[in-house]
């Protein structure tokens, strides 16, 4: 996926899609579809990542245990 300026593909897909009037319900499960379209894009992606490296559940408890924060001055 990549930002661009203007409307991306995706979002002239869905200006064309959302020209009909939908009801609020309708509205709600569309946008759930989405959100479960793109978490799954997420979780594919995670996996490919933990496959690539070898991570386990090891690494997610190691990624718990860090502290990324810096000192505030």
């Amino acid at each position: 996926m990549e930002a661009t300026k203007g409307l991306t593909n995706l979002q002239l897909e869905l200006v064309k899609l959302f020209s009909f009037e939908v009801s609020e319900d309708q509205l709600k499960e569309l946008k759930q579809i989405l959100v479960n379209y793109f978490a799954s894009k997420i979780t594919e992606d995670m996996d490919k990542l933990f496959e690539e490296n070898n991570w386990d559940e090891g690494k997610i408890e190691e990624w718990s245990r860090e502290h990324m924060r810096t000192k505030y001055e």
